[in-house]
């Protein structure tokens, strides 16, 4: 990585699982995100970074401590980050904003840097099908949902909500990828609205096709793959931490 690259990643579910099963890869992120100061400008974190994420008004998940205070050590550094929710962190609030300084969006972002247009979405709900988890998906989004499931105490709230991040992330990470129907399904409507590149997660595969300067990413995960994308120079790259 070089001073002014813009760095993409996503899918590292953290919290998963026990920080003693999670301690290797967790520590292999970390010292990737140590590794950007001095080399990238902007961090894009495409959903999914926490397997679960909520809010409550006094309290965040004690477990992901120590990933805040990495990305806090970013911010200080004159690194921006900006937040896409996921399908399992989307109950993103203010704390990432007021506490750490970090920018979280809903939905997709456009990047607009080193010449490129870029279209990027964590990757959730955009394909056809599966009408039973997008019905799911708005009841779980909707401001209604949000307030009941406030009014759990977190050591509640937080092992159910793992239960049930659990069922949607293992089907996830054993699907295969179906590269043509996402270059259809997504890729190819957004080049049509002018993007010349689109970059998504959630699915867990690492993909990149390129096709008359059209260039379509998924990013991978930070579970079994460990790889990012990087746009330096104009050019997008998928890499793997540590470099093979």
């Amino acid at each position: 990585m070089s001073a002014g690259s813009v760095v993409f990643l996503s899918d590292a579910h953290l919290g998963a699982e026990s920080r003693e099963r999670e301690a290797t890869r967790e520590a292999r992120l970390h010292g990737f995100l140590r590794a950007l100061p001095g080399r990238a400008s902007t961090l894009y974190i495409v959903g999914d970074l926490f397997d679960f994420w909520f809010e409550y008004r006094t309290a965040i998940p004690r477990r992901l401590f120590a990933t805040l205070a990495v990305l806090q050590g970013l911010r200080e550094a004159g690194i921006e980050i900006v937040y896409l929710n996921g399908n399992h962190d989307f109950w993103l609030g203010t704390f990432l904003h007021d506490s750490l300084g970090i920018r979280t969006v809903e939905g997709a972002v456009t990047v607009e840097q080193q010449g490129r247009r870029l279209w990027v979405h964590h990757g959730d709900g955009l394909v056809g099908g599966d009408l039973g988890y997008k019905l799911l998906r708005g009841v779980l989004r909707h401001p209604l949902s949000v307030a009941l499931y406030g009014w759990l105490h977190p050591d509640l709230g937080i092992p159910l909500a793992h239960v049930v991040s659990g069922w949607s992330r293992q089907s996830r990470a054993h699907a295969a990828l179906e590269p043509e129907r996402l270059w259809r399904e997504i890729a190819l409507p957004r080049f049509a609205e002018g993007f010349d590149g689109v970059i998504v997660g959630h699915f867990h595969h690492a993909y990149e096709r390129r096709e008359a300067g059209r260039e379509f990413f998924v990013l991978g995960d930070w579970i079994d793959r460990f790889t990012y994308a990087e746009l330096l120079d104009g050019r997008i790259t998928i890499g793997t931490w540590p470099a093979p």
